[in-house]
């Protein structure tokens, strides 16, 4: 397996977003869970992605759920030397007995401090490589919570600083703090919108990008009914509820340019977006995640898939036939594209 870069972070080309791993998909036990990354990490993958967020929270906890980072501990107890580990913060869950939450996001200096520690102390290890801030705070100054993730870095507590659906303004401001290693935004095939500005951006500063969801959160590849995501926060979307049976014809275009390589949809879309995230001059590393170890080790053969201009062009097509947005909340503010 070859590696690439976020920023000085050399990780593999392919990493894996552990946030499959917990309910949120329809989830697995712990141990399965760990059974799949050590698959995946036997395979070449190096770069797995969490966050505190993730996960089911414990009945009475408030906060951030914490256990898809408790589950990897023991597995990081073991092969910690052999992966580079991102997390997150920022991102907050009701705290008050009612269970209501006026405030979704905390990008506070002692919040990034203390959150920092309760993630190490959950996942069992002294150092983080690389920590995002998971989502801006409106009510601080992104340049007060880079600063406190400064001081986490001279602490020794993290290696680097990743931002998450940062406009191109914000990691400006952010970048000129501290060097920002990697910015995570969704993108894929059918969620283009961060080529306008933040791809670009990030091109100019020599920050990394890490894809999110870039199968679609499943649906690109083709495996997916409408009972599936009906179970789960996907079918409450607009492009997987009202617009699931509109946007097969997504589908079907991947599937034509699978067939012709003899790959399937997900070695496809992944193929695509490293082919264009190096046609835009930034270094990108795909999180998919998988509950199954197959399905791991089948998005690791997109490294191998040459796609050719025809394909490209073909899979261009894709962007104009979309319906439906990317955003999974009421709050258009929620992701970059909403404040640009």
């Amino acid at each position: 397996m070859t590696t690439t870069h976020l920023g000085d972070l050399t990780v593999s080309p392919i990493g894996f977003g552990c946030m499959a791993l917990s309910h949120v998909y329809g989830g697995t036990t712990d141990e399965a869970a760990r059974d799949t990354l050590g698959a995946a990490v036997d395979a070449g993958t190096t770069f797995l992605d969490t966050s505190d967020v993730y996960g089911k929270p414990r009945e009475g906890a408030t906060g951030p759920a914490g256990t898809n980072e408790e589950m990897l501990a023991p597995f990081l107890a073991k092969r910690r030397d052999e992966v580079q580990l991102a997390t997150k913060f920022g991102i907050t869950a009701p705290r008050d007995e009612t269970g209501a939450s006026a405030k979704r996001t905390d990008g506070r200096p002692e919040y990034a401090r203390s959150a920092c520690d309760a993630s190490l102390a959950r996942l069992g290890v002294d150092t983080i490589d690389l920590y995002y801030h998971h989502r801006p705070d409106p009510d601080v100054p992104i340049e007060e919570t880079v600063g406190a993730m400064a001081q986490l870095v001279e602490a020794g507590k993290i290696r680097h600083i990743g931002l998450s659906e940062v406009t191109s303004e914000e990691l400006q401001r952010a970048h000129a703090v501290h060097p920002i290693a990697a910015l995570q935004s969704e993108w894929s095939l059918w969620s283009r919108d961060v080529e306008d500005r933040v791809v670009p951006a990030c091109a100019e500063l020599g920050v990394g990008f890490v894809p999110y969801s870039p199968l679609g959160r499943g649906f690109l590849t083709g495996t997916l009914t409408k009972e599936q995501v009906a179970g789960d926060f996907r079918g409450g979307t607009s492009r997987m509820g009202e617009a699931f049976d509109a946007n097969q014809k997504i589908v079907d275009i991947v599937a034509e340019v699978a067939r012709r390589h003899d790959a399937t949809n997900a070695q496809v879309a992944l193929a695509w977006l490293l082919h264009r995230a190096d046609q835009m001059g930034v270094s990108a590393v795909p999180i998919p995640g998988s509950r199954k170890p197959e399905r791991a080790l089948e998005n690791l053969g997109a490294v191998g898939l040459i796609l050719d201009d025809e394909d490209m062009t073909r899979l261009d097509s894709i962007r104009t036939l979309v319906e439906g947005t990317r955003n999974i909340v009421d709050n258009p503010k929620w992701i970059s594209s909403g404040r640009e």
